[in-house]
């Protein structure tokens, strides 16, 4: 961890919704006036799309095998790692992209699918920004946590995860059902083994609970909006948070208990301002002095 070059990673599966908190955090530094060098988990993949897709279809065909996007060996961990140690100490890293779709890759003349050459991150930055699957991971390859200053999980519960992702994968990059399936079939061991764990170590969790039926995520039509839900934010040591006057200025939301606050889904955005605004104006002025 360091005072004077902050690291904020924000932890979540694939569909989780991590991106919405993302974009909450880019409001905070654009009003605060605060330069954040932004990294994306999958930036971090080890493997390209077509050699991570023929990876994948050799792994099927071994019987009990569950390599997956998840797993330690499909990503750059100890880069991840380093990455983080680096800005910390110096204010400066090791940077790159990966392309989503070809529109996406029109700015960098690359095909969706592949990855960005490394660069060296801005020189202005006044924080680091992670978004991805494994900013609070530890194992015996990488301790990436322990290089985190703010640490948050985006954990909807698992059907609403499901969901999300699958209408994220159809509708965005063209997957059929069947195959996001079979993709978090085979994700599950990985899920378990390498995402749950990071939960445990997070600084503050955000978890949607949707108000309606979701029992059957894999006929949903569409994805419960954040008024038809619950968001339970979980406070890993809640002295210095003031929680009478986000009870206050949160119209609806409740204590469950001494460090768990529950806020209707709609105002979550709110909620997340109001919490993580004077975190990281601590964090800025800790960097200051």
């Amino acid at each position: 961890m360091s005072k004077e070059y902050p690291v904020i990673a924000i932890t979540g599966s694939s569909g989780a919704g991590t991106t919405s908190v993302m974009d909450s955090f880019k409001h905070i530094f654009r009003r605060e006036d605060i330069t954040a060098q932004m990294i994306e988990g999958d930036s971090m993949h080890r493997y390209e799309r077509q050699e991570m897709d023929e990876l994948l279809q050799e792994y099927r065909e071994i019987p009990g095998s569950h390599f997956s996007h998840f797993s330690p060996e499909a990503n750059l961990l100890d880069e991840l790692e380093n990455t983080f140690k680096s800005f910390g100490s110096t204010g400066q890293c090791k940077v790159r992209k990966y392309i989503h779709t070809d529109a996406e890759g029109q700015q960098y003349k690359q095909q969706a699918g592949t990855i960005t050459p490394w660069k060296t991150s801005i020189p202005e930055a006044d924080l680091l920004f992670y978004e991805g699957l494994h900013g609070g991971y530890v194992g015996p390859d990488a301790d990436v946590a322990k290089h985190v200053d703010l640490l948050v999980g985006v954990v909807p519960i698992i059907n609403l995860e499901w969901i999300q992702k699958m209408h994220r994968d159809k509708n965005v990059r063209g997957y059929s059902q069947e195959a996001i399936i079979d993709t978090i079939i085979r994700r599950m061991p990985d899920y378990i083994d390498h995402i749950c764990p990071q939960f445990s170590r997070t600084h503050v969790n955000f978890q949607r609970v949707p108000t309606v039926d979701t029992s059957n995520p894999f006929i949903a039509k569409d994805i419960p909006s954040l008024d038809e839900s619950m968001v339970v934010i979980r406070f890993s040591d809640p002295k210095g948070i003031d929680l009478s006057y986000l009870l206050k200025m949160l119209h609806g939301s409740m204590l469950t208990r001494p460090n768990t606050l529950v806020v209707p889904g709609g105002k979550m955005g709110l909620a997340m301002q109001l919490i993580f605004t004077p975190m990281i104006l601590r964090l800025m002025h800790m960097r200051d002095h």
